[in-house]
């Protein structure tokens, strides 16, 4: 029996390869749409999208970075400038061994510990793909070795930086402030206010003093150029350029001549001095001693550093002219006899007792004078000549703090005068509720206000306790007669595009209601301190009219009837020299606060530098024998050195 056969007819297989053929076609056509499909929305639905990110990826968005702005004095002299260098800066997103470049890297650049330090600090305030300065200010030498070998580091560059300079450093560093690297606070700060975008490519921003207040007309705006890149990254061509607009010009009331000779007077002596020019609110000089290198801040400055500026025991950081409060003295008097003649607790002819003691009404408690026999039978314009403290006390326990707490604060007192820098301090012009307030975690008995309380704050002591921008303000406002203006630093902003200048008018902010003849007699006492009073030494052979005020204010309390004697005591529980001063008496161009602490009697350390000062700027007068001038006198029983008991 035969098998049927196993081949197909040839006609079975040509429909077959028909069959395959059509589906292969079939296959093509269909990828074939599909890619014209993907074409179609690559190229047309899409285009604009992917032309952009083409251009991205070859065009470069570079910021350029405006100058900072100058800062001048009232004269043009430079106090704050800017100048280029070079800086090693480093990216860690670029680099695979950042341990290992930064090994070879310090075969071609000095870079120190210090550096090292820095960097790491700085890294980890910084983003992986920003670059981080690793060495700053290079040398001509160490710049030409990194780029012949910037072949063998990816992720290392040389850039130019505009670095800033404080030609005077430590003498206006509590003024001018510092600049120093943008922290992740200042970054948070600046998108809060939507302004990452002008600060593209910027590692500065103002931290402290005049720098920070004007940030915004310093800066200025940055810049942008479109820069054609290979695939390398390396720049081609300009395609296009927004040029920057550089900062604006701060011109400064205070004049830096002013400034170095205050500075000078002081010498290695700790304190503050405050100049005020009476007619307008302008400082002419602010200095608190010791300053510090504000230097020292632009690069980051190192944890050792650091902390021994903190550490020292002088506080160099501390802005004494703007942030330290000290009880006033008897600088306070002239204040005080303001507020005893507006509320008619005493006339101006009124002649009252001066004895050598005060005993305090219903006690046994006693408060000398600081001349041991009393001052006799004095008005009060006297009694601010000698500076007697029993006067004093006596006014002040028939008036109580309800009359004084006014009028005083009036004079600015116990609040900030608003002038144009940041972290200024209230003071305390104590009263009832202040005193509450002050001690409301206490038992009652020490939130009461007693009688007794208002005796110490009579002469500038007790709870008394201002800046010498305060004592300068209100020093200020005497001269003027009452017209008040605010304190500031900056007078002019010169626009650098325009080359306009804004002006900083000087408007007065209010009147005090006190007539007129109050302010003649009390300003007469006080020309007659410069005359025949607490001052007369300081006041021999003035060519101009000064009005002044001496004080001294206590830093520790002595027992009751105990001697004070500064040379038993260490120098930092010595009392403060204080000393309130302007002229000329009729039309004054200068009043002035000095505090030079632990330094004692008033008339022995801050009277000196303040006639030395008004010599200088009124008649151009430079002092030929300082040492001379600041001798001292006895130390042991100063003025208004109040006994406090235990």
């Amino acid at each position: 029996m035969r098998r049927p056969s196993s081949l197909k007819s040839p006609q079975t297989d040509d429909d077959q390869f028909q069959f395959r053929l059509v589906v292969a076609y079939s296959l093509i056509v269909l990828l074939f749409l599909v890619l014209l499909a993907r074409f179609v929305w690559l190229q047309v639905l899409q285009h604009d999208h992917f032309s952009t990110l083409a251009d991205n990826n070859r065009i470069s968005l570079v910021p350029i970075l405006p100058n900072r702005g100058l800062i001048l004095d009232r004269n043009g002299i430079v106090l704050a400038q800017n100048y280029s260098a070079y800086t090693l800066e480093l990216t860690p997103s670029k680099i695979p061994d950042l341990k290992a470049t930064i090994d070879e890297l310090k075969k071609l650049v000095n870079i120190t510990s210090r550096d090292e330090k820095l960097f790491k600090k700085f890294q980890t305030e910084s983003k992986n793909f920003e670059a981080v300065p690793l060495k700053v200010k290079l040398s001509e030498d160490e710049v030409a070795r990194v780029a012949a070998n910037g072949w063998r580091f990816p992720g290392v560059e040389v850039k130019a930086r505009l670095f800033r300079d404080y030609p005077y450093k430590e003498m206006t560093s509590h003024v001018l402030g510092y600049i120093g690297r943008i922290n992740q606070k200042d970054q948070q700060r600046l998108e809060e206010e939507d302004k990452t975008t002008n600060y593209k490519g910027t590692n500065y921003i103002g931290k402290t003093g005049l720098e920070a207040v004007y940030e915004d007309d310093l800066h200025g705006t940055v810049g942008f150029e479109e820069v054609e890149t290979d695939s390398g990254g390396r720049a081609i061509r300009s395609l296009r350029r927004t040029p920057p607009i550089n900062g604006n010009t701060l011109k400064l009331a205070l004049d830096i001549r002013l400034q170095e000779m205050a500075d000078k007077l002081f010498g290695a002596r700790r304190g503050a001095l405050v100049a005020i020019d009476p007619s307008t609110g302008g400082v002419l000089a602010f200095l608190s001693k010791p300053g510090f290198d504000p230097s020292l801040f632009i690069d980051g400055i190192d944890s050792q550093t650091w902390a021994a500026l903190n550490n020292d025991w002088q506080k160099p950081l501390v802005n004494r002219a703007l942030r330290g409060t000290y009880p006033p003295g008897s600088t306070f008097k002239p204040f005080m006899a303001m507020a005893a003649l507006t509320t008619h607790s005493i006339g101006m002819r009124d002649i009252r007792g001066a004895p050598g003691y005060f005993t305090l009404p219903g006690s046994s408690h006693q408060f000398r004078d600081s001349k041991k026999q009393g001052n006799g039978m004095v008005n009060l314009q006297r009694a601010i000549t000698v500076s007697s403290d029993t006067f004093f006390y006596k006014l002040a326990w028939d008036m109580g703090i309800d009359k004084i707490h006014p009028v005083v604060g009036s004079f600015g007192l116990g609040s900030k005068t608003g002038i144009d820098l940041d972290g200024e301090a209230s003071g305390v012009l104590p009263s009832k509720e202040w005193k509450a307030k002050r001690f409301a975690r206490y038992k009652e008995e020490f939130r009461r206000w007693y009688p007794a309380d208002v005796v110490s704050v009579g002469i500038g002591q007790g709870f008394n306790s201002y800046t010498p921008l305060q004592m300068a303000n209100a020093t200020a406002i005497m001269a003027n007669n009452g017209v008040v203006f605010k304190p500031h630093l900056v007078q002019q902003v010169v626009d650098s595009k325009s080359g306009k200048t804004r002006q900083i008018e000087p408007q007065p902010v209010r009147q005090l209601p006190y007539p007129q003849e109050y302010f003649d007699y009390i300003k007469e006492g006080m020309r007659n301190v410069m005359i025949s009073g607490t001052g007369a030494r300081v006041g021999a052979g003035l060519q101009y009219t000064m009005a002044g005020k001496t004080g001294t204010a206590q830093v520790v309390a002595i027992k009751q009837g105990a001697k004070y004697n500064a040379s038993a005591l260490a120098e930092q529980y010595r009392d403060h020299s204080w000393f309130i001063a302007f002229a000329p008496v009729d039309k004054p161009k200068i009043a002035v606060a000095i505090i030079v602490e632990n330094a004692g009697f008033g008339a022995a350390a801050a009277a000196p530098v303040a006639r030395a000062l008004f010599d200088f700027y009124l008649l151009g007068k430079v002092p030929n024998d300082l040492a001379g001038l600041l001798k001292t006198v006895p130390q042991e029983f100063p003025e208004d050195h109040a006994d406090t008991a235990d």
